[in-house]
């Protein structure tokens, strides 16, 4: 097959339409649907926003307009657009820095689940297509200079391009982007190209790389020698699990049917740290609080190590894609429980929540036998679900509990009408109120032995279709509340209750109260009666109820 020779500055340009037309598809289809666009002023401020794309992408694309080092670096970005432009179309995803630090802590079996002909087709269109006609061509060399200069003057005249075409059309590209401000993060691929600087540049952001150790003057309190049985706490970290598909918040379907019978308080007016599973669970096991842990500059210990610093057994019990770090330091005792193949509790590579049960009392047994005082026998075990975890939500629930039908058995959500999307999702809502239940069953079996609490609380919400938008991890300020909306529910023995003097009757007149994530850490502790300086009582939604 002939191959010919094409300058740098020009394989730079063409790709550049390419990416600035067919791989921002999504874009172009979100800004056809504003009602702004509508006559003359509609079309210019497209066509202007057009070339301010296409300037930016040959501006940064003339950085690696360089002989040999050129037609790598196209290959990988048009397949880098074409997976962002794949999940933009398909879901309603926009990419910021949350969504690829989502991206790149997914495990293979998550992976998999995402996988699709239409993800193939897209990918042969927007990415092969070009690569194979990038394969025909040639890319001429030139001495170093003549190419810095080459590569320069084609910067400086895309920059001015870009520049010229915002300022032509300033009024209605200012009014867009301040009543839509999801567009910016729709630029495909330079949105997850900034983001991804975001991710590399930031450790060298923060002031002190190392981890800072946080509540070493942990200690447990008088309650721990006048009661003569230790506590015994599951905090069950939720997935995917919004608020509002919650009968217990009002619900018109009853997908709440066993805790409504378990006397639990549930708090209706929760909010997550992030939209997604790696933005949420460090920042919900951190004692900084949402807005300051994202402007933090350093890292700091989590809740678990403070909880070990006071003496407490720690177990972490993973149903999930790991612990996102929160477990990793002053390791915690900590269980893959995703891998095992359990009759009735696996199939499909995968496990079904109340696998995070299985065996659990050898566990406790095990990783408490050589512990002596009464202070050290208490033990936080930490669960972390799969729970609604889509696009795949028909593989979360057993058959037993598929009581929402039809549901969407495919990956791919757009192959489904949204009732059949609901309908899955519920089910394993349904499925999640049972393991819940199957929880608090298990720790009443335990009254003998300890003072047991359960405390559930899911990471972040999900979108079902609204608004044409799938699944999480939009950037927080322009996420759909469905998104951030997330479900808390309590369980309390009486015997925890007479010895924290926290009622469950106290705790449902709170039910309505403001809470977020920021609430966890100093929750838990203030439950658990453990002393500690990171502590903040205000922050402790079990005190106003407490009797200390």
């Amino acid at each position: 097959m002939s191959r010919f020779n094409i300058k740098p500055g020009y394989l730079v340009v063409l790709v550049s339409l390419w990416l600035a037309s067919v791989c921002n598809a999504g874009l172009w289809l979100g800004i056809w649907r504003l009602p702004e666009i509508v006559g003359f002023k509609g079309v210019a401020f497209m066509l202007g926003f057009f070339v301010f794309i296409l300037g930016l992408q040959i501006a940064f694309l003339s950085l690696f307009a360089w002989g040999k080092l050129l037609k790598p670096v196209l290959i990988f970005v048009l397949i880098y657009a074409a997976l962002g432009a794949y999940f933009m179309l398909s879901y309603g995803v926009v990419v910021d820095k949350s969504m690829l630090v989502n991206v790149l802590q997914t495990d293979l079996r998550e992976s998999k689940e995402l996988f699709s002909l239409q993800l193939v087709l897209v990918l042969g269109l927007m990415a092969l297509l070009p690569i194979l006609l990038l394969w025909r061509v040639k890319v001429q060399s030139a001495p170093f200079f003549a190419q810095l200069k080459s590569n320069l003057l084609l910067m400086l005249l895309a920059i001015v391009m870009a520049v010229a075409a915002v300022m032509l059309t300033f009024q209605s590209t200012a009014s867009v982007m301040r009543n839509h401000k999801a567009l910016r993060f729709m630029i495909n691929p330079l949105n997850s190209v900034y983001a991804l600087g975001l991710i590399v540049a930031e450790p060298f952001t923060r002031a002190k790389l190392a981890m800072q150790a946080i509540g070493q003057d942990a200690t447990v309190g008088a309650s721990w020698q006048s009661n003569k049985k230790p506590a015994l706490l599951i905090v069950v970290v939720g997935e995917t699990a919004r608020a509002a598909n919650f009968s217990l918040n009002g619900y018109a379907r009853d997908t709440n049917p066993e805790l409504a019978l378990a006397q639990v308080a549930n708090f209706s007016n929760v909010h997550s740290c992030g939209t997604s599973t790696a933005a949420s669970v460090p920042c919900m096991f951190s004692h900084l609080g949402r807005e300051a842990y994202n402007k933090r500059t350093a890292n700091y210990e989590s809740l678990l190590p403070v909880l070990k610093h006071a003496g407490l057994g720690v177990l972490w019990r993973d149903n999930n894609a790991g612990c996102k770090g929160v477990c990793s330091i002053e390791p915690a005792e900590y269980d893959d429980m995703s891998r095992l193949s359990v009759a009735g509790l696996c199939e499909n590579e995968a496990c079904f929540d109340e696998i995070l049960l299985h065996q659990l009392d050898e566990r406790v047994a095990s990783a408490l036998k050589d512990r002596k005082t009464s202070k050290a026998n208490g033990m936080v075990i930490f669960m972390h679900q799969m729970g609604s975890h889509g696009p795949a939500y028909y593989l979360r629930s057993p058959q037993a509990y598929k009581k929402f039908m039809p549901e969407c058995t495919s990956n791919n959500l757009q192959d489904c009408n949204q009732q059949q999307v609901i309908n899955a999702y519920d089910n394993t809502i349904l499925y999640t109120d049972h393991f819940l239940a199957q929880t608090i069953k298990w720790l009443n079996s335990h009254a003998n032995q300890y003072d047991t609490a359960m405390l559930y609380v899911s990471d972040h919400g999900e979108s079902l279709g609204e608004n044409n938008t799938y699944l999480h991890g939009l950037p927080y300020m322009i996420a759909p509340d469905v998104q951030k909306h997330v479900p808390m529910v309590v369980w309390l023995s009486p015997q925890m209750q007479t010895r924290t003097g926290v009622s469950i009757a106290c705790l449902q007149q709170q039910k309505e109260l403001a809470l977020s994530h920021d609430n966890l850490f100093h929750s838990v502790l203030g439950l658990l009666d453990v002393h500690t300086t990171v502590y903040r009582e205000a922050l402790d939604l079990f005190a106003p109820c407490s009797k200390k």
